[in-house]
């Protein structure tokens, strides 16, 4: 899983502070001149010049973002999260619109076509979007202010002074930003447009988690304990008293009131009901969310009924592991052995991390095997942080930025050791790093010549789907020899089979969430409590989990087809080099791109 910052992720038409008259208004303007150049015939650069400008409103409007793709000048603030400056960003959304659908696609060279193709349907989708109410639901267990606001400052740069003078001027603006979180909460109560009640059960914790007494005790002022040999020692003192008061006057009280509004009116008068087909105009609103993830057309109907199947014959795969071991209990049996016996936990959190550091350098060597291409950005391994580690999953992916100076990160949760077995962290690795979520985000990072939307594409059906095909490529590569850990990698696909029936039957047939932990457990040995973490986490991301089994068995189809094709001139390297080299793109487009490449393989 991909860990974004909700800021970026869910309100990207949000307007910064102080700056919405100025950027809404030239972007307007930009928009209007391409407009109105339309039938000029060069097509290509008048495009282009939608692509930049849409990127540089994108930048100054989501603060966020430019951070974390190392975009400058836009560090010392956070986006306007107020109900004037969203639906400014909603309009400009619209005038995206229009411009795009100005071009004569047929004009346009093959590469400008994708291009415009996938500007369109992001710009389409923006606006599908506006006629259902989340900003409303801007806060959950996992993702919210709570979490973002420590994720943001901790991945700041702190090379300069004026990079510390950037988190000063974050930390005094936290105080705005958690008022209009709570504004917005309060119109989603007033609206009846709240989240379920019983998944946000740890969110209060996560905040009072960053309430410290002692200013340099909390992780938002991490970088002011040690400060690189570059800014003076004179400064170091200066900048360290100036967070310290921010923190103490501006910041605590802040998330003070955001604890108390969350224990004591919000969560108490969050929904009973789990679906999103509660909610008003619910099941289209669903409906969006699988198009969105997904990339596909499918109703929930069929993603229930392909969950049904790969449920079936997963479940067959492991029961032969479960003879190959010689286990005498049936498989719910088997479960349970593997849930409880000691020998598959580690003792230490310091253990679990050097487990899964272990399994990405026995994996790093393995890529050349499989790419021709590889990236060069690092990455690490590290464990998720404290004041969140009860409420999120099992790890996720942080991705670098080369143009930041960024390293991307794999978070490992080391929370409750024993709901961490060792038998399934090389799927999980797999998945998370190499030849996952890292390599394919590291590899779009360095994709030369495309537009940078483009560069940093997200489209969840191809990303997570890249990363549990990862997953299947162990064997390749030299993994899962041990049965335990090739059973750990059929969990793991089992797990996003069983996010097929889950979720669709959360949100479209009416199941409880007790159904789903019990449907979870009866075809899955995950230990109980990453099961009800699971569960929580479909019931506040409607449609998100199905992206990982329908795009990975996109790619296994797409990887038959090719194979089938092109028989000895298939090369495994080539194949994957075309799938990670285009940046992610929606499945149906992958799909036509690999028939293209399988004609292009034909005629050589």
């Amino acid at each position: 899983m991909i860990r974004a910052i909700t800021l970026i992720v869910l309100l990207t038409t949000a307007i910064p502070l102080g700056h919405t008259e100025n950027n809404s208004e030239r972007y307007r303007k930009q928009c209007t001149d391409i407009i109105a150049a339309k039938g000029q015939s060069n097509s290509a650069e008048r495009l282009w010049k939608l692509f930049g400008a849409n990127w540089e409103y994108r930048m100054i409007a989501s603060p966020e973002s430019a951070t974390w793709r190392g975009y400058p000048g836009q560090n010392d603030r956070w986006s306007d999260l107020s109900m004037e400056a969203l639906a400014v960003g909603k309009e400009d959304a619209r005038l995206t619109l229009n411009a795009i659908i100005t071009f004569d696609r047929l004009k346009l060279s093959e590469a400008d076509q994708l291009n415009y193709d996938l500007f369109r349907r992001n710009a389409e989708m923006a606006v599908e979007r506006q006629q259902f109410p989340s900003e409303f639901l801007v806060l959950n267990q996992m993702d919210g202010l709570p979490r973002d606001v420590p994720s943001m400052i901790a991945m700041m740069p702190g090379v300069r002074t004026k990079d510390y003078e950037d988190i000063l001027a974050r930390l005094s603006g936290i105080p705005a930003l958690v008022d209009q979180t709570i504004a917005l909460l309060q119109e989603g109560l007033m609206r009846g447009i709240v989240p379920p009640k019983v998944p946000l059960r740890t969110v209060s914790d996560q905040v009072s988690g960053q309430v410290h007494i002692g200013p340099m005790t909390t992780p938002m002022l991490s970088k002011f304990k040690k400060f690189p040999d570059t800014i003076p020692a004179a400064e170091q003192t200066r900048l360290t008293e100036a967070a310290k008061a921010i923190y103490s006057d501006e910041v605590r009280p802040a998330f003070k009131r955001l604890h108390a509004f969350l224990s004591n009116e919000y969560v108490p008068n969050c929904r009973t009901t789990i679906g999103r087909s509660a909610l008003p105009d619910g099941r289209a609103w669903y409906d969006y969310q699988i198009k969105h993830y997904t990339t596909t057309t499918l109703s929930p109907d069929e993603i229930h009924n392909i969950g049904l199947r790969e449920v079936k014959r997963i479940r067959s795969e492991m029961e032969a592991v479960r003879k190959q071991v010689g286990f005498e209990g049936d498989l719910h049996a088997f479960f349970e052995f593997l849930r409880t016996d000691p020998r598959f936990y580690y003792e230490t959190a310091d253990e679990l991390l050097a487990g899964y550091r272990d399994i990405c350098k026995r994996a790093d060597p393995e890529l050349i095997k499989l790419f021709r291409k590889l990236p060069r950005q690092p990455y690490g391994v590290i464990p998720v942080p404290s004041y969140i580690e009860k409420s999120v999953t099992t790890a996720y992916y942080q991705p670098g930025s080369n143009d930041a100076g960024r390293a991307g990160f794999f978070f490992a949760n080391t929370y409750d050791l024993r709901s961490r077995p060792k038998w399934e962290m090389e799927a999980l690795a797999l998945h998370e790093a190499v030849p996952g979520h890292h390599l394919q985000l590291a590899i779009a990072d360095e994709i030369v010549g495309l537009p940078e939307f483009r560069k940093y594409g997200r489209y969840t059906g191809y990303v997570e789907g890249w990363g549990l095909y990862s997953e299947s490529l162990g064997e390749e590569m030299g993994f899962y020899t041990d049965p335990y850990s090739k059973f750990g990698q059929l969990t793991y696909e089992m797990w996003r089979a069983i996010r097929l029936v889950v979720d669709t039957g959360i949100h479209a047939k009416g199941w409880s969430r007790q159904r789903a932990i019990d449907f979870f457990k009866a075809n899955a040995s995950k230990a109980d409590h990453d099961i009800t973490v699971e569960v929580d986490r479909y019931i506040v991301w409607p449609g998100q989990a199905l992206a990982y089994k329908l795009g990975e068995l996109k790619l296994k189809e797409l990887r038959a087809r090719a194979t089938a094709k092109l028989g000895d001139k298939f090369d495994i390297r080539s194949f994957h080099d075309e799938i990670v080299w285009n940046g992610a793109l929606p499945l149906s487009i992958l799909d036509q791109r690999i028939n293209n490449w399988i004609a292009a393989e034909q005629a050589k």
